[in-house]
């Protein structure tokens, strides 16, 4: 069984007031070097449909009117049922995703109508130039262990 509560010559040692004096200047000037820079833009927002669910479920409704159109007539001495349901499925859903796609135009063409202007707030910060990232803006030609990446040939 192991003792979750540490032994007195195993307990963490407690940063001295100086260390934890010199982390929080450390982390106040990172904070201050940070800028942070807020903007107000106007910017529209309106609903849009989904265009593939639409010709997908004009694709699925005419499907069913191609299986309607086999089994309503009589049957042809020629074509046997498959196929004629082969032909009329492949006109049928051809037309379902036209007709699918023109409806979400149209709901589009409706909603941009209803489109609403609202005030948004853009938010830009801006890191400082650190050696470390000077030092990334280094020429292509220098190599160094971190920027090296295996290549992957697709």
């Amino acid at each position: 069984m192991s003792d979750t509560a540490p032994r007195p010559e195993q307990q963490p040692e407690e940063p001295q007031p100086e260390q934890r004096q010199a982390a929080a200047q450390e982390a106040a000037a990172h904070e201050a070097e940070e800028q942070a820079t807020v903007t107000e833009a106007a910017v529209r927002v309106q609903r849009s449909p989904r265009y593939f669910r639409f010709m997908i479920t004009g694709a699925v409704v005419f499907a069913v009117v191609a299986l309607i159109l086999t089994y309503s007539f009589p049957e042809n001495p020629t074509y046997d049922r498959g196929a004629v349901f082969g032909f009329l499925l492949a006109i049928c859903a051809t037309i379902g995703v036209a007709l699918g796609a023109l409806v979400a135009l149209l709901i589009d063409r409706a909603a941009t109508r209803r489109a609403r202007t609202v005030q948004a707030d853009r938010i830009d910060v801006r890191l400082p130039d650190t050696e470390n990232d000077s030092a990334s803006d280094s020429e292509p030609g220098d190599t160094r262990p971190s920027d090296q990446r295996p290549s992957v040939d697709s």
